[in-house]
């Protein structure tokens, strides 16, 4: 993975290549949190603490514009076909007048552009989702836009240091704390791409490491295509931006992962029935990851007839 991202359809965006990421915050245990966004207020004082730390961090960050959401959303909902979150906030920021910096000295030469609610509405795109709401890990977006020549200097020393020395300010930590009203553990910077490798890498264990690679070829390049097709997991093919799952008739299924039983004999057949009911909840469990990361999903009906190639119906 590369220290900067490409947003897709640059004609419609300020910039065609941006520094993608965000300030996480790891939740204390099971703390209660009392809201999702900011005020235009709240969020711009944030966004001042974030560009400063940032500034800290990489000083030519302080010639870049610094856009970003006074909300805070689930990892998943980051990662997404065409980083559709961090597009919104570059396409609204194009929309917006540009302001000047209020992060001090830090910032100097740069812009800060924050997103907050009015009337409790999040601008555009960006309300965070109730159905990710909750969980330990939460994510402030941000995007820095600019000169081409650093915005590749700051995107490769975001890739090579965030993860190393990527600690945002204490003073930062704590306002994330009490304007969102929740229990801040850790607070740190990461890339898009470094919040990727997390996430792959909880996937692998929590036992869904072979999902994966169909979700980062939907991440990363949502116009190609990626198989997962390792028995006995679900078959699915991403192709032409969606990932279609093949819902397989029972006899079809047994042709596929059971091939060898002797389905003559009760007792196996009654063991075929309760694997056929796993596999068909495991079908079901990576539609949901699947759309989760706003990947569309269609499941496509496959017999008898299919089973000799069933890839050849997706």
């Amino acid at each position: 993975m590369t220290g900067t991202a490409s947003i897709p359809d640059a004609a419609a965006t300020p910039h065609g290549v941006n520094v993608l990421g965000a300030l996480a915050l790891e939740l204390r245990g099971d703390s209660p949190v009392a809201r999702a966004c900011l005020d235009q207020a709240g969020a711009g004082a944030l966004a001042d603490l974030i560009a400063r730390d940032l500034a800290r961090l990489a000083p030519q960050a302080a010639t870049l514009q610094l856009v970003t959401a006074g909300a805070h959303y689930d990892p998943v909902e980051m990662l997404r076909p065409g980083w559709a979150l961090h597009r919104e906030l570059d396409e609204l920021a194009a929309r917006a007048p540009r302001p000047s910096s209020s992060a001090g000295d830090d910032w100097a030469g740069g812009s800060v552009v924050a997103f907050g609610a009015h009337d409790g509405q999040m601008p555009g795109a960006l309300a965070p989702s109730a159905d990710f709401f909750g969980g330990p890990l939460r994510v402030v977006p941000f995007v820095l836009g600019g000169d081409g020549r650093v915005i590749a200097q700051v995107g490769d020393c975001f890739e090579r240091e965030l993860i190393e020395r990527g600690m945002a300010g204490a003073d930062t930590a704590l306002a994330a704390q009490e304007s969102f009203g929740l229990q801040v553990e850790h607070a740190r910077y990461l890339t898009a791409h470094d919040l990727a490798a997390m996430t792959a890498l909880q996937y692998e264990h929590a036992g869904l490491g072979a999902l994966w690679p169909v979700l980062e070829t939907a991440l990363l390049e949502p116009d190609a295509e990626a198989w997962l097709d390792a028995p006995p997991e679900p078959l699915v093919h991403y192709v032409e931006g969606e990932a279609r799952i093949a819902m397989f008739e029972p006899n079809a299924w047994r042709t596929r992962y059971a091939a060898e039983a002797d389905c003559s004999d009760p007792q196996v057949r009654e063991r075929l029935l309760r694997l056929h009911e796993q596999f068909q909840a495991r079908q079901r469990q990576v539609a949901a990851v699947l759309a989760a990361h706003a990947v569309p999903v269609t499941f496509v009906h496959c017999d008898e007839a299919t089973q000799v190639d069933p890839r050849a119906a997706l």
